[in-house]
């Protein structure tokens, strides 16, 4: 109960207070609180504001990395089973195997695509006429989640250059030609891209 009579004579003496006070002075000393706040937040905005752009660098190169690693990932996933593949045919030994891709993974976008498209004939007093045509199109990428991240419908991987073939065994002529059919087979490229050499 002493508390709310506390808070009861706290308010009166503020009401009192405020009914003496000139209004001048009042509203002047409400405009300097509002100007200094205003000076706080530009200040404050300017000292800021630079560390946004750090961060969204930070952001953009983070994200090259990733799309870096990622191609990295693939050609070294198809080095790998490649060379696992190779290994298991008869007469080859140890292999080694280099692919270099041409481009980088491309990630297609699912995104909602509006067309309008608007002809309006006129007539004049005179008789000529005057066709006017309009097209809108508005394309709005899709994201998923509350992250923002993009709703991916399909990724395509990269095309490959070219491979390299080290491989024990690959001295014999017949061993060669299997690696090389193998390796035009099983990746899907012409013979132009495919070099098998043989290992120590």
């Amino acid at each position: 109960m002493e508390r709310v009579e506390e808070m009861s004579d706290l308010i009166n003496r503020i009401k009192n207070h405020l009914e003496n006070v000139n209004n001048k002075k009042f509203i002047n000393n409400l405009l300097i609180i509002l100007v200094v706040s205003i000076i706080f937040l530009i200040v404050s905005k300017k000292i800021v504001g630079p560390k946004e752009n750090v961060m969204d660098n930070s952001i953009n190169s983070f994200s090259n990395e990733i799309l870096r690693d990622l191609e990295e990932d693939y050609s070294e996933y198809l080095e790998k089973k490649l060379a696992n593949t190779l290994e298991k045919i008869e007469g080859v030994g140890e292999v080694n195997v280099m692919i270099t891709l041409e481009n980088s993974i491309e990630k297609v976008t699912a995104a909602n695509t509006t067309q309008i498209s608007e002809s309006v004939i006129e007539n004049d007093s005179e008789g000529g006429t005057r066709e006017s045509n309009r097209e809108d199109l508005t394309t709005q990428v899709l994201t998923k989640g509350s992250d923002g991240s993009l709703l991916v419908v399909k990724e395509i991987k990269p095309s490959i250059n070219g491979v390299i073939v080290i491989a024990q065994g690959a001295d014999e002529p017949v061993i060669k030609e299997i690696i090389y059919e193998a390796v035009k087979t099983v990746l899907g490229i012409k013979g132009n891209k495919v070099q098998v050499y043989s290992g120590k």
